[in-house]
């Protein structure tokens, strides 16, 4: 049962029940996992001291989450965070090593500071290509205006913004929430589950190292707490600040589009579509129009493997194995698979759209999980959209007073609404079910979060 904990900052609750926990064996697994990829990684690569020094952080942090009474503490998941994050990247800063994507958004953000447009015109070597929208170079801005130092790296300040992002979506899913207790897990707090999210290998890694995923994937969790608080307009623009990054974060706007025109009507999903499309396309339409050779090769073409370059992400899924068994037709094929998985998500979308914000986050996931297997490039890194969507909503749901959306009240004669007492009154029907809101959502986060 959920420990009645009206403090947001209150410690994790202690066990108090039989059953398997999962919290030591999960950070045993990602020990295993750090430990495996220093092993495998390239020697002198940034990914190698990750992987090594984050394996002796996990490991550490498993032995005292099995010590302890607590399921899922505080202790444990902060010294996941300083084993598999802090650390590595201090030494990562010091021995001045990053991934390439650091030097790719910096060096587009001294060419949107020159031209106008952050792509080079005439890319033919994967450093020379940008894959990533304008609003990317953001965060590269700091090196161009500075200078290469510690702290105008574009690795720090996507970190910042991630960090930023994400406390700020636990205060939007936390703010006015009341006395009643959490229906999270062993009563885990918001600041506590944070740090969990932040611990998990697939987000800490490209935190360290410098990839540019976790702002993305941030942002959308913001979205997705502004929908989850009935707030269609913010939404809207948190996920066109996303789409102005990266193009994983489109698909999430049809989304939550469906989400709010069943749940919500057709002003809502009005006011979201136009923050999230109006947005993005502000951040993109300059770029494209100043050069658009430039922006098809890099942010078109390239990412979809059909540069003139091949792209660096080349991990061995589906889509980049129909390339290696169909050279001549592969890239064609792949790029039909996503079409084809892309018009099926759409059409699901409108037979049965997604009523809660738990189910348009597994939808997106599903969605986002078809590409990253079909797209002929690339990296198991991308699991980072997946695996966030399924797993932070629904932790996000046991904060929040408010998991679902309700359905738009119906009149379906001019006859009064009959109320289950028989009171008759044209709001009866709707007041009752307000009134009833609150009980309602607490129990199913409750159900949502034991479930998930």
């Amino acid at each position: 049962m959920a420990t009645d904990t009206t403090h947001p900052d209150a410690a994790a609750a202690p066990t108090r029940r039989g059953g398997r926990r999962w919290d030591w064996p999960v950070l045993a697994g990602c020990a295993i996992a750090g430990l495996s990829v220093g092993l495998a990684s390239p020697p002198n690569t940034s990914q190698q001291a990750w992987g090594l020094c984050s394996a002796v952080g996990y490991a550490v942090a498993a032995i005292l989450a099995a010590c302890s009474v607590r399921r899922w503490g505080r202790l444990p998941a902060i010294i996941s965070v300083v084993g598999a994050g802090l650390v590595p990247l201090i030494y990562l800063t010091v021995i001045d090593k990053e991934q390439m994507e650091v030097g790719v958004i910096q060096r587009g953000a001294a060419l949107l500071l020159k031209s106008g447009t952050p792509y080079n015109a005439d890319p033919h070597t994967v450093p020379q290509f940008n894959p990533y929208l304008p609003g990317m170079s953001l965060f590269g801005i700091p090196d161009a205006l500075f200078g290469d130092n510690p702290l105008t790296s574009a690795r720090l300040w996507s970190l910042l913004a991630f960090l930023a992002v994400v406390l700020w979506a636990v205060r939007v899913l936390t703010k006015d929430r009341g006395p009643a207790p959490l229906a999270t897990p062993g009563g885990v707090t918001p600041s506590t589950g944070a740090l969990w999210l932040i611990a998990c290998p697939v987000l800490i890694l490209p935190l360290t190292i410098g990839g540019v995923d976790p702002p993305v994937i941030g942002v959308i969790v913001l979205a997705l707490a502004f929908l989850q608080r009935d707030r269609p307009g913010a939404a809207g623009l948190a996920l066109g600040v996303a789409s102005a990054l990266k193009w994983t974060a489109w698909p999430a706007i049809p989304v939550a589009l469906a989400l709010l025109w069943v749940t919500k009507g057709k002003g809502a999903a009005a006011r979201c579509a136009a923050g999230s499309v109006g947005l993005a396309a502000l951040a993109a339409l300059p770029a494209a129009l100043i050069d658009s050779d430039a922006f098809l090769q890099n942010a078109i073409l390239y990412p979809l493997g059909m540069g003139e370059a091949n792209s660096s992400a080349q991990s061995p899924l589906l889509g980049h194995l129909i390339v290696l068994l169909l050279p001549e037709i592969g890239k064609t094929v792949t790029v039909a698979l996503i079409g084809v998985s892309a018009v099926g998500v759409a059409v699901s979308l409108l037979v049965r759209p997604p009523r809660t914000v738990i189910a348009a986050a597994d939808r997106l996931a599903i969605g986002l999980l078809l590409a990253i297997v079909l797209s002929p490039a690339t990296r198991l890194g991308y699991a980072i959209y997946p695996v966030v969507l399924i797993f932070w909503p629904r932790f996000a749901a046991a904060l929040s007073p408010v998991d679902t959306l309700p359905p738009i009240p119906r009149q379906t004669s001019d006859e009064p609404t009959v109320t289950g007492d028989g009171a008759d009154a044209p709001g009866a029907g709707t007041d009752a079910a307000d009134a009833g809101t609150e009980p309602k959502s607490g129990t199913s986060a409750e159900a949502a979060a034991q479930n998930g």
